[in-house]
């Protein structure tokens, strides 16, 4: 697909202004006066909501089998799922999830 190079020198600085006003929001309105404490709570949770979202897709629908869900997929993901919950160890989740996807690929 191509754009219209009017329509991209339209649409990149505005999307330039928006990122750098809502940043702008938090580091230069706020600046050194501290967040209130229902704000500070509810962003310690931002990556752990925002890592599903960005995973689930790859797992349910991976682009490798056409869309189609994948057993291999499904069973590292429950294994990294697991591993994280009873070590804690993002690491040793990873590594135990990317190794039961090519173990069971491999079978």
């Amino acid at each position: 697909m191509k754009i219209d190079p009017a329509t991209f020198w339209i649409v990149l600085p505005a999307l330039a202004i928006g990122t750098y006003l809502i940043r702008l929001s938090f580091l230069g309105v706020l600046g050194n006066q501290p967040l209130p404490a229902g704000l500070r709570r509810a962003l310690r949770y931002t990556a752990v909501a925002i890592l599903p979202g960005l995973v689930a897709p790859a797992v349910l629908w991976p682009a490798a089998t056409g869309g189609e869900t994948d057993p291999a997929r499904l069973a590292a993901a429950c294994v990294t799922l697991g591993v994280g919950i009873v070590t804690r160890s993002v690491i040793g989740a990873i590594l135990a999830g990317g190794v039961t996807l090519y173990a069971v690929l491999w079978l």
